[in-house]
């Protein structure tokens, strides 16, 4: 199944270049995990490595979160960080660029409802909020598959 992203965030975004897309499936763990909140740059640029939300080639009501992983003519090969879970290139092929609609920047880890002892809750704070980098290395691996 596909990372998703909720379909809310893209009628909501309006003229701000920055909005909210929560994360649904397995595809991209151990990067986002299910419950893991967005916040994704609309329209940014996006560079071989990103975290990208893009239109399901196939379904393009559906929001999919996958790394892009290189240019390939007109659009962008991209692959989950789980190769385990499908849902990438590797099935519905290269994604075009109008296609991608933008690129993650921050990731927000909500807290699980049974974290309620002060050390769950202080590890929690320690990593609940973290930026989604370019991971040039995972993109090198993903390609060599």
């Amino acid at each position: 199944m596909p990372e998703q992203s909720s379909q809310e965030t893209v009628r909501s975004r309006g003229a701000l270049p920055l909005g909210p897309a929560e994360v649904t499936g397995p595809s991209m763990v151990p990067t986002l995990h299910h419950g893991d909140v967005l916040v994704v740059h609309w329209g940014a640029r996006v560079r071989p490595g990103d975290v990208v939300v893009l239109r399901h080639p196939f379904q393009q009501d559906l929001l999919v979160v996958k790394r892009a992983v290189e240019r390939r003519g007109a659009g962008w090969w991209v692959l989950g960080d789980n190769a385990f879970a499908g849902g990438d290139s590797t099935d519905y092929g290269v994604v075009p660029e109008e296609l991608v609609l933008g690129k993650a920047r921050l990731r927000y880890r909500p807290l699980k409802p049974g974290q309620r002892s002060p050390f769950a809750v202080a590890r929690w704070a320690l990593s609940a909020l973290r930026p989604v980098s370019a991971d040039r290395s995972a993109s090198r691996r993903l390609r060599a598959r």
